[in-house]
């Protein structure tokens, strides 16, 4: 996973955004996402590019036994151990694709807005599959494919500079896209709806729930929110780990 987010220059812009800020109340996606969080009561709970560690502090309070933040970002997790602390809730600095997933000891996997980062999602998935208890779920956001495959990812602009339309491309080409974002670039990478979604089937998940953020009624009077009504910038998806075995 790409470390912009020890760039200063990166972090300091991003602790400006409102998510940043206010928490899961200024996420725009965060009134779909919740509805979903399976229960955490006693359990122990995995968050994938925990950021500030606001998932983390949600599931401890409520009522999670154990849970473990991890984020490549050592900016990140100092912030988190700063804002989002619980005696259940530890935080460690390591990527995605480094961390050692051990065998049926997480009920819960989440990850917000991190995935998107990651080359071979499909491995995450098996590993994901594979560290989760028997029937855990596996809940995470990740930005929308029609997002990830927008040119610069970015709108076409009138000569007035409202934006226009939203171009795709080379949508069924996955793999690295780069884009401009808080003032700094950054390194992403595209996945197809069909690999996001028939790469959990196909590693032993059934799915539970796929949606597409819609931002909130609330926020409409925010300056460009209305636009994210054109196109889907993020897609949440809840899989559980399924007792069947594969053939």
């Amino acid at each position: 996973m790409n470390n912009e987010y020890d760039n200063q220059r990166f972090f300091e812009e991003y602790a400006k955004m409102p998510r940043s800020r206010e928490g899961l109340d200024a996420a725009g996606e965060w009134h779909q996402l919740k509805p979903l969080f399976p229960r955490t009561e006693g359990k122990t709970v995995l968050d994938l590019g925990c950021g500030y560690g606001w998932h983390c502090k949600f599931a401890a309070e409520q009522g999670a036994a154990q849970v473990l933040g991890i984020d490549v970002s050592r900016k990140m997790i100092e912030e988190a151990e700063k804002r989002n602390t619980d005696a259940s809730v530890l935080y460690r600095v390591c990527g995605i694709e480094e961390y050692e997933y051990p065998e049926n000891t997480w009920d819960c996997v989440i990850s917000n807005l991190a995935l998107h980062y990651i080359e071979n999602i499909e491995q995450i998935f098996q590993k994901v599959h594979g560290t989760l208890t028997q029937g855990g779920t596996f809940l995470f956001n990740i930005e929308h494919p029609v997002f990830t495959a927008g040119v610069g990812q970015d709108w076409i602009y009138t000569e007035a500079g409202e934006p226009c339309c939203w171009p795709v491309d080379h949508y069924f080409i996955p793999g690295e896209r780069k884009t401009h974002f808080l003032g700094c670039d950054v390194v992403k990478q595209h996945h197809t709806l069909t690999q996001i979604l028939m790469g959990l089937l196909n590693h032993g998940f059934v799915l539970e729930a796929v949606e597409e953020a819609v931002p909130p009624l609330e926020m409409m009077g925010i300056p460009g929110m209305k636009d994210e009504l054109r196109r889907p910038m993020m897609l949440l998806v809840k899989a559980r780990k399924s007792s069947a075995q594969l053939f």
